[in-house]
């Protein structure tokens, strides 16, 4: 199979989503890898790199495209790529087509299979090809969180995890999955005060069984997250419901109980996000503010550390992409109930119902023995 790996073109997306260790296994395999010029660059990766592990080098997004029987990308398409892919070709990235009505109608538009990594599923109901990026999204999280509290960037000028005979900030984390454990522990070990929120009980006793003593786990409810407002200075949103938008647990009447200069960080964001007066904001622009109230929406934020990002994310990806590679899309997706999880969109047909639900399109689930 002709393997594709475009440069990403949004805004400071610095990853790329196949490293040359990647490259060299689909090869070794038989396949044929193209790589667009300095397409690995902002990861660290150089186009020499890419030649030595056997792929092909070439100058253009188009030539990639045009070349290619599958797409491998880290964010979805942006405009300009959606009128470049083909009919029938598969297309293996981030898409979170539920916050994304353009992008969701252009790739229906296109004929394309589109496989989205988010919602990719285990039986454990576990999310293989977003943990990584969910690892690194949660503990950047705290990362950004900690540098916009400060007072040159417009927050409150509190540090996170205080000094002797001055206390911590408070950091309030909603969600206990895999970005809010990860906040958490980069949290704790900075030294903030931190509560973890859930609606699930055996989660939260997990969370209190594992967590550093300066974690504490809470019910989520309306309630109790409005009186932790009163006392916190970062809210980290990290809810998520697989392919569908993601649920507003703050609204903007609750903005009112933070103390100003606080900060909300969205990693839902791709999702909808999680606070009702979230916008997408980018690594250029990562901040706006709504009523005395910093906002930090990047929609990408492990694109901020590419070379982690790149590394983490092939890790993950490289046996699906071999996958879909050796057997074709159809046949894996037989093969692997995870993987046919993944298929979001097949020849304009909506094949992901939390997709198909939320812009009324028709859902017409998979079935791998009609022929698409």
């Amino acid at each position: 199979m002709n393997i594709g790996i475009p440069k990403e073109i949004k805004d400071n997306e610095n990853r790329v989503s196949l490293t040359p260790g990647g490259t060299k296994e689909l090869v070794k395999a038989g396949h044929t890898v193209y790589v667009q010029h300095a397409a690995g660059e902002n990861s660290g990766f150089s186009d020499e790199a890419y030649i030595a592990a056997g792929a092909k080098i070439l100058p253009v997004m188009e030539s990639i495209y045009l070349k290619s029987d599958m797409i491998v990308k880290v964010k979805e398409p942006v405009k300009a790529e959606c009128s470049l892919i083909k009919p029938y070709q598969i297309v293996f990235s981030y898409f979170h087509f539920a916050s994304e009505k353009e992008l969701t109608y252009a790739l229906l538009k296109s004929g394309a299979t589109c496989i989205a990594y988010e919602t990719v599923e285990k039986k454990d109901k576990s999310l293989p090809l977003l943990i990584p990026m969910s690892e690194i999204a949660g503990r950047m999280a705290i990362q950004e969180g900690a540098r916009f509290l400060e007072k040159s960037q417009g927050g409150r000028g509190i540090l996170l995890g205080g000094v002797p005979g001055v206390k911590p900030a408070k950091v309030l984390i909603l969600g206990g999955g895999v970005v809010g454990y990860n906040a958490a522990l980069m949290a704790s070990g900075m030294g903030a005060d931190v509560t973890i929120t859930d609606i699930s009980l055996p989660r939260l006793r997990y969370l209190s069984e594992v967590m550093p003593l300066n974690v504490k786990t809470l019910f989520s409810s309306t309630l109790n997250i409005e009186n932790e407002l009163l006392s916190t200075d970062l809210v980290i949103g990290s809810v998520l419901i697989p392919g569908a938008k993601a649920p507003h647990i703050i609204t903007k009447d609750m903005l009112k109980l933070l103390k100003k200069g606080s900060l909300m960080v969205d990693v839902a964001i791709d999702q909808g996000g999680c606070f009702e007066t979230s916008r997408p904001t980018t690594h250029t622009f990562p901040i706006f503010t709504v009523d005395g109230i910093q906002h930090y929406c990047v929609t990408n934020i492990p694109g901020a550390v590419p070379y982690s990002s790149t590394l983490a994310l092939t890790n993950a990806t490289l046996p699906y992409i071999l996958m879909l590679a050796n057997k074709g899309w159809k046949q894996a997706c037989k093969e692997d109930d995870s993987l046919a999880l993944g298929l979001n969109i097949v020849n304009g047909k909506v094949t992901y119902q939390a997709v198909a639900e939320t812009f009324g399109l028709k859902y017409e689930p998979m079935n791998l023995q009609t022929k698409y």
